[in-house]
């Protein structure tokens, strides 16, 4: 008997305007494209950014419409926990969205919902029910955590 997959998420802990909790990624990215990065953030989103393109696959340049709202509402990607070589890269996005006080969630759990792409690091789900969030998780924001909240490479 093979034991169950679990799925790791990073995410802001607050929904944006349309119910979605953006994922690490996203959410660094947005600080990024709005300028507010100082220039060794940028310098290190670019390199980290970079090594994870190269690490694994978007799933968008498998299926384009993964992320598509009118068929996949509040799609979201979880990497397997399997995927440590891509899971211990998370510390430094998180180290940057507690330097502009922005409030994570981390998430584990079994089932994060309907897979709509897989490949053998990621998975991108729909959620189950409406609720934005899944599975059992942990907020982090800053300050109160002591950065990242312990998750460094152990994740």
């Amino acid at each position: 008997m093979t034991a169950p997959v679990t799925y790791v998420r990073y995410q802001l802990s607050a929904p944006d305007p349309r119910g979605r909790h953006l994922g690490v990624f996203a959410a660094v990215n947005a600080l990024r494209k709005h300028g507010r990065l100082t220039p060794e953030q940028e310098a290190f989103v670019e390199r980290a950014n970079a090594a994870y393109d190269a690490a694994y696959p978007d799933p968008t340049s498998v299926d384009p419409t993964v992320y598509d709202r009118a068929r996949h509402p509040l799609a979201a990607a979880w990497f397997k926990d399997s995927a440590t070589h891509l899971l211990t890269g998370i510390a430094g996005y998180l180290d940057l969205l507690d330097a502009h006080g922005l409030p994570w969630q981390r998430l584990r759990t079994s089932e994060p919902g309907r897979v709509v792409y897989e490949d053998e690091h990621q998975v991108v789900v729909t959620p189950h029910s409406t609720r934005s969030t899944h599975g059992a998780g942990s907020n982090h924001s800053t300050g109160s955590t002591g950065g990242t909240g312990g998750t460094g490479g152990s994740v």
